[in-house]
């Protein structure tokens, strides 16, 4: 019944992701989401982004920030962290996700997604076909809209841990 919001796997955060090993197994970009999943809410990339970003240009891997909020917020982070970005994605659509992949480069079977939310960042994912890694929110502070939208979450995953 959920199996459309399920993630191809979870971790703890966007940078304890082994890249390295995805890369292997020939992964070539990678679609983030930003906030909470890179940063805090509205917040500027903090180290741990910045170097994450090296590590993938150095490793080879293309990258794109893929984000529902407009420009403002986006652009600056995207000049910070080096990266092409969509804003306004309208995510869980596929349009975005599928530009994204358009500008990377890269097709279905070499491009991963990393995000936070259930109902936009993984569904859109999985309607496009990309395999897909949900990371724990970096703020629990969030807006009110996200506070309801966890609590639906929190039921879609009780079930996830069950398969």
């Amino acid at each position: 019944m959920f199996e459309r919001f399920y993630p191809d796997r979870r971790e703890d955060s966007s940078w304890v992701i082994d890249y390295e090993a995805l890369y292997r197994q020939g992964y070539r970009g990678v679609i983030f989401d930003i906030d909470n999943t890179l940063s805090v809410h509205g917040g500027p990339p903090p180290e741990e982004t910045r170097r994450l970003f090296k590590r993938l240009q150095a490793l080879g891997m293309s990258t794109c920030l893929l984000s529902n909020n407009k420009e403002p917020r986006v652009k600056p982070f995207a000049q910070e962290v080096g990266s092409p970005y969509i804003c306004k994605a309208g995510k869980p659509s596929v349009r975005g996700y599928q530009e994204a992949m358009d500008r990377m480069g890269t097709d279905r079977d070499t491009t991963v997604f990393v995000g936070d939310q259930l109902f936009t960042d993984i569904w859109g994912a999985r309607r496009t076909g990309i395999y897909s890694i949900l990371v724990n929110p970096i703020d629990p502070h969030e807006e009110i809209q996200i506070v309801f939208k966890r609590y639906l979450e929190r039921i879609v995953l009780h079930f996830y841990k069950k398969c």
